[in-house]
């Protein structure tokens, strides 16, 4: 086992390092010298340390490493490098953006990717030109006229708004209806002190969709959901049919009395 112990010529030559140090990041940022300990992949090699004075890098050090050859007295450099130390101030651990985005995150101008594999999304209309199974071959006859592209699904699709190549998978709706349930469900506080539901009231807009049947849209500007998609059992205190305003009495027509005379 080869000896921990530094070799005395590279661990006096500090001076060396230093001046590596300072060549390398500047005279102002290298601190003084907070020891020197032997490199374990080598008999001749030792690596000194200084503090670093950087602002931001509380805790590194320089590090500069320095051998000698078998025999010779003269030491060398090796690298010089910038190193964390045990009380470091380090960075976070780096995370994906994929798992950093938060809902809200999006803003003008920027794309969000979607991959391929989303188990949110699931292919819309595929297969359009192919025949059915079983099918009998076709049959060749001369060519008619060209016959117009809307005559194809994808086309007619795209004529009246359909062609959507990924739609929602089973997944993405129960994830989207486990979502908004959360905030415009039933079992939020404001649903469970609202005087009725939403679905009978008169500020609900239905949706299209296979959601429809569990949610709507609430169009009452003075709503906390307003804008917002709701579960038909949400409700909350602006439901139409809460309270009707009582008419605001009118005061009795006055009474002349056209028969008497008025003493002067």
């Amino acid at each position: 086992m080869r000896s921990r112990t530094p070799d005395r010529l590279c661990a006096d030559a500090v001076d060396l390092a230093r001046d590596a140090a300072v060549e390398t990041a500047g005279p102002d940022v290298v601190g003084e010298h907070l020891g020197a300990v032997a490199e374990p992949d080598g008999e001749r090699v030792v690596t000194h340390f200084f503090a670093c004075t950087l602002p931001g890098y509380r805790g590194w050090r320089w590090a500069v490493t320095v051998a000698r050859a078998s025999r010779a007295k003269v030491v060398t450099l090796d690298e010089t490098v910038l190193l964390p130390g045990t009380d470091a101030l380090l960075a976070p651990e780096w995370v994906p953006w994929s798992e950093r985005l938060r809902p809200g995150d999006l803003g003008p101008g920027d794309l969000l990717p979607t991959e391929a594999e989303d188990l949110r999304l699931e292919p819309g209309i595929s297969g359009e030109d192919a025949p059915p199974p079983n099918a009998a071959p076709a049959i060749a006859e001369p060519e008619p006229e060209a016959v117009p592209r809307r005559a194809e699904i994808g086309a007619v699709a795209d004529e009246i708004g359909m062609a959507r190549p990924r739609v929602l998978s089973r997944y993405g709706l129960h994830s989207a209806a486990d979502r908004w349930t959360e905030h415009y469900g039933g079992k939020t506080p404001m649903a469970q002190a609202a005087p009725a539901s939403c679905m009978s009231c008169g500020f609900l807009v239905p949706i299209a969709g296979s959601l429809r049947q569990a949610f709507g849209v609430c169009a009452n500007e003075f709503s906390p959901a307003d804008g917002r998609v709701v579960a038909l059992d949400y409700g909350c205190g602006g439901h139409s049919e809460a309270a009707v305003m009582p008419k605001p009495q009118r005061p009795a027509p006055p009474v002349l009395d056209s028969l008497g005379a008025d003493p002067l």
